[in-house]
């Protein structure tokens, strides 16, 4: 079986970057009373593209996973209360 390609970077559109720079904004003016530059902004994000959005992913990942095994799991065990007596 052919192996997948990996996702060498995960890439935001330019309206989700536009979002998260207005958040970055907010934040540190909310948490930090203080005004941050938009190259600020861009750098931040590039590092939360770079590191964390990896990490985050792959996170999802192992959640979908152990969420469709379980439900194989319950499908298994539904599949076979389905089952009929046989007459002997």
């Amino acid at each position: 079986m052919a192996r997948r390609e990996s996702l060498s970077q995960i890439k935001l559109s330019d309206t989700q970057k536009e979002k998260l720079n207005a958040e970055i904004k907010a934040f540190y003016l909310d948490e930090r009373g203080e005004e941050i530059g938009l190259i600020e902004q861009m750098q931040l994000l590039a590092l939360f593209e770079q590191k964390m959005a990896p990490i985050i992913y792959n996170r999802a990942l192992d959640d979908a996973k152990r969420w469709f095994t379980q439900m194989m799991d319950n499908m298994d065990s539904d599949f076979y209360t389905l089952y009929k007596e046989e007459d002997s």
